[in-house]
């Protein structure tokens, strides 16, 4: 299986120009009065996390039809857009402190925001997203969506949640293989930095990752960039993302989905 790699911005307006895939969070497209047209494939991030972990509940963000509108126009103007993720709630033990509702309940909403874009909005691109924290509760996520109907094995993706911070471990490699086992074998890692490739790469449809602007915050400048740091440089950012597909072992996992890149420096 070769995974195709999201690089993922604070930039939306990187969509008007980048050859390579991006990975664009809805609250930082939501505020273009005029959207940029994309000149390469590209996926939608629902802005969950940020959402879960800064108001504990999605009660600040959009309805369900809100966002529903919005995706459609980004469908329609921005173009190119192969899916995007639902209002999902994510399952770390810190986000569950920070809502005060179970890791079931979280779940179950994931699962139901899903059913209901999919009935206001069946022309869009939704995919399912798996939530849980330990192994047995993805495969009781399995179960939900089964028990709703959905066939997780013929969707075009299913994003994995919560796994990013444990995504090099031996729990994350187990996780994907009891889901691939179980049949659900076009998962998307979102958020899986350079180890995390390195050991699940190739049991993945696809993944993305905005590692490169913390690394890229960290470090000088690169040469001839006059900004203080290169966290928001196009530049730094796609030869991060050419170190990071160099730098996976053939025998551990093919060659990432590559695109030529562009040079020049979610917001």
């Amino acid at each position: 299986m070769t995974v195709e790699f999201f690089l993922g911005t604070h930039q939306p307006g990187w969509l008007r120009t980048s050859s390579v895939p991006l990975f664009v969070s809805d609250r930082r497209l939501r505020g273009y009065k005029t959207l940029p047209r994309a000149t390469a494939p590209w996926a939608l991030d629902s802005g969950g996390f940020t959402e879960l972990s800064t108001h504990g509940s999605w009660d600040h963000g959009p309805t369900p039809r809100q966002y529903a509108d919005r995706v459609r126009r980004y469908r329609d103007e921005v173009g190119q857009l192969l899916w995007a993720a639902p209002q999902d709630w994510m399952c770390e033990p810190w986000i569950l402190s920070k809502t005060g509702r179970s890791l079931l309940d979280h779940q179950r909403r994931t699962v139901g925001n899903y059913l209901q874009l999919r009935e206001i909005a069946p022309d869009l691109p939704f995919v399912p997203v798996l939530q849980g924290w330990r192994l047995d509760d993805y495969l009781v996520c399995v179960e939900l969506y089964s028990k709703a109907g959905v066939d997780l094995a013929a969707a075009q993706v299913v994003g994995l949640g919560s796994v990013c911070r444990r995504q090099a471990t031996n729990e994350a490699v187990t996780i994907i293989d009891a889901l691939r086992a179980a049949g659900v074998e076009r998962l998307h890692g979102f958020g899986f930095k350079v180890l995390g490739l390195r050991r699940c790469g190739h049991r993945l449809a696809s993944a993305d990752s905005m590692a490169w602007s913390i690394e890229a915050r960290r470090t000088a400048p690169l040469p001839g960039c006059q900004h203080k740091n290169c966290a928001n440089c196009h530049l730094y950012a796609h030869q991060w993302r050419r170190r990071v597909i160099a730098s996976i072992p053939l025998h551990e996992a093919p060659t990432l989905f590559d695109y030529p890149t562009l040079c020049g420096g979610r917001s």
